[in-house]
């Protein structure tokens, strides 16, 4: 909220809104206890919010053969429009192993883009190395599935692929802060003419 907020301090009209699209009628009701606390957070802001979509939990829910799925996986924005339309990403951005290395060793949400400089700022990170890890290698994709996802049955294709690539980062990885980030500093990254993320230099480097 703060922010969205710090790009429009000037702003003589306009209103805060909010789109919630994603989660499904999982088993274990995970989705329903994340919106929940997401409404929640936006129920105790101050300022008067709009929720203008929301797509999420039984509302973004199929079943085939007894079995829930979500029906979006992921959206994007126009952001000179601000249309919103369902899509998947082929490209999942700079240092896609080093960051679901971070999210598999337990660390929590972060944002990442800097919207003032228009920069990706990745790191430092630091993890104790992951307990198992050789165990899990050798496991099948029916064990890997059941034991490190959420919703075995609502995964995409890629996500068995996603976590053996993850587990080998981890393996070679085992305490990133040093081999990772040289001298303890983030990663930066900014898109080019061409649209394409470009590592930069970090600040005194």
């Amino acid at each position: 909220m703060n922010s969205i907020k710090s790009f429009s301090d000037h702003a003589q009209c306009g209103r805060l809104e909010v789109h919630l699209v994603g989660g499904f009628s999982d088993d274990r009701q995970l989705s329903q206890k994340l919106t929940h606390q997401l409404l929640s957070e936006f129920d105790r802001q101050e300022d008067d919010i709009h929720l203008v979509t929301l797509c999420v939990t039984e509302l973004n829910d199929r079943e085939e053969n007894e079995n829930h799925f979500p029906i979006i996986y992921g959206i994007a924005v126009n952001i000179k429009t601000a249309e919103i339309y369902r899509a998947s990403f082929q490209d999942r951005g700079p240092e896609e192993e080093l960051r679901a290395a971070r999210a598999l060793t337990g660390g929590p949400m972060i944002s990442i883009y800097d919207a003032k400089t228009e920069q990706l700022c990745i790191g430092p990170y630091s993890w104790m190395p992951f307990p198992h890890v050789d165990f899990w290698l050798q496991q099948d994709d029916k064990q890997i599935l059941e034991n490190l996802s959420t919703s075995p049955l609502a995964e995409p294709p890629h996500f068995v692929e996603h976590i053996r690539s993850t587990l080998m980062f981890l393996k070679k990885y085992p305490s990133p802060t040093n081999t990772l980030f040289p001298g303890n500093k983030a990663l930066l990254y900014k898109k080019n003419e061409d649209g394409l993320w470009e590592k930069i230099s970090s600040p005194g480097s």
